[in-house]
């Protein structure tokens, strides 16, 4: 592609700051209304989960065919197809009338989402010279902190005021305006040698994902000896090894295991992997710790997330810069650490704390965290490949990240299930969890301070997992911008 004026890279960039920011706004507005969608539908703690995670599966699963498939008939159209096929699909959750059909919804949606976020990354990627990609992925990273803001405070007094159906609305008219922006300003790229897609690759990927997540989510429930749960868990096991196998036999993979040799590529998606699994799990169950323990209104607790978004969105290109300058080693150690930091002292929250001694210390410290390593991250993956495979390198980074989320919701669910189930001693147990997530009934004061202790468990767990992250970027991150051949 030849050197464009930098107006043009500029209404590019934000052609994709608007598509990227459908997802930015519905997931941060969904995680503070969750506990009133739990409550208005009915839906108990597996549900509420499957709320989050069939969007998960689906996008973790299908980005990576989502990046290869731009990489194939053009990175404009198939961010414009993902931009699309996720404003139906809102529409579709907006008029669900129960939890099944909102599921259904939410996994169109990550359809959606799987084909417009690879597509954003990799225009930014085919758009910007490798010297000023840490700074665009920085811009871009702040710009959807800047759109995800408004989500929690709009997503509360939604659901404290009028309804939480109108969070999905919102994206009609954004998907309208992100269509004709990138129509008029974004030119059509794509890798001149790709050929053929993996929808062997893709089939095994979602069963393998669907049957482990499923049975990791029913298993407190049923238990870990059902054959339901022992059957997914071997069942996704056996799928997701068969995926590995078709990806190593496959003529055009949509996960080359070929990149896995880089050992930048390995590592920055290692740490990817474990730093979106603490955010992931924290951010999913932060709005119930201060909406049912410490009394909060969802606007309350949306507000608990401004400073993550504000500082994200002041400082991400500055952050960006910084590691093009000199590299990204230091963001991509300090940054975890800084998060994982964040984490425990969101864990150290007494449950009659207010805003100041409650999340505002913790989510400030996982905001410098997370600024300082997300740009550098993704500009560090994708340049560790070569310039035709960004938008594959793209999908899998992503795919490494929503699976992060999906393994976490789950994983931290069985988690703050026994540690909850193990305070209350009580044959009824799981039932009083699912009463205390929902707000429903006369909670009794042992309930509540069961949940505050899980609670307090898990986010040790995800502070854990970033610092752990932070010691794979220290390892494993490049210490200065990779030339690509």
């Amino acid at each position: 592609m030849a050197e464009l004026s930098k107006s043009r890279k500029r209404w590019i960039l934000i052609a994709t700051v608007l598509g990227s920011s459908l997802t930015f706004i519905d997931g941060s507005a969904l995680g503070v209304a969750l506990p009133a969608i739990q409550r208005d539908l009915g839906a108990g703690p597996a549900a509420a989960q499957w709320i989050s995670n069939a969007y998960l599966l689906t996008l973790g699963a299908l980005v990576l065919i989502g990046g290869a498939a731009g990489d194939r008939f053009g990175r404009r159209r198939v961010f414009l197809i993902g931009v699309v096929v996720f404003a139906l699909s809102s529409i579709a959750c907006g008029l669900a009338p129960d939890a099944q059909l909102l599921i259904a919804g939410r996994a169109a949606q990550g359809i959606g989402a799987a084909l417009l976020t690879p597509g954003a990354l990799a225009l930014i990627g085919a758009t910007f010279p490798q010297d000023e990609r840490g700074a665009a992925f920085g811009a871009w990273a702040g710009a959807g902190a800047l759109f995800g803001m408004v989500g929690p405070l709009v997503g509360g007094w939604l659901a404290d005021h009028a309804d939480w159906r109108f969070i999905f609305w919102i994206n009609v008219p954004l998907a309208a305006l992100t269509v004709v922006v990138a129509l008029r300003a974004v030119p059509e790229s794509r890798d001149e040698t790709a050929k053929g897609l993996d929808w062997l690759g893709a089939l095994l990927a979602v069963s393998g994902l669907t049957a482990l997540t499923g049975a990791l989510t029913a298993a407190p429930d049923l238990g870990w000896t059902h054959a339901g749960v022992t059957g997914g868990l071997v069942g996704g096991v056996v799928l997701l090894a068969g995926f590995l196998w078709a990806e190593a036999r496959e003529a055009h993979p949509m996960m080359p295991l070929g990149l896995f040799r880089s050992p930048v590529f390995s590592g920055i998606n290692l740490l990817t992997l474990l730093l979106y699994f603490a955010l992931s799990g924290a951010m999913f169950f932060l709005p119930f710790e201060l909406i049912r323990v410490h009394g909060w209104s969802a606007t309350g607790a949306g507000s608990a997330m401004l400073p993550f978004a504000a500082v994200m969105g002041l400082f991400s290109g500055a952050a960006g810069t910084l590691a093009d300058r000199f590299g990204a080693k230091l963001s991509l150690s300090v940054g975890p650490v800084l998060t994982g930091i964040g984490l425990g002292l969101l864990a150290l929250m007494p449950p009659d704390a207010g805003y100041v001694a409650g999340p505002l210390a913790g989510m400030t410290v996982i905001a410098v965290g997370m600024t300082l390593a997300v740009g550098p991250l993704t500009a560090a993956v994708m340049g560790a490949v070569k310039e035709g495979h960004t938008g594959v390198a793209s999908g899998v980074n992503n795919a490494v990240a929503r699976i992060a989320g999906l393994l976490a919701i789950a994983l931290l669910g069985v988690l703050l299930s026994a540690v909850f189930v193990s305070g209350i001693e009580s044959p009824d147990a799981r039932t009083q969890l699912g009463a205390v997530m929902a707000g429903e009934g006369d909670l009794s004061a042992g309930a509540v301070s069961a949940f505050h202790k899980a609670f307090q468990v898990v986010m040790v767990a995800c502070g854990a997992c970033a610092i752990l992250g932070g010691v794979i970027g220290l390892l494993t991150a490049p210490g200065r911008v990779q030339k690509t051949e």
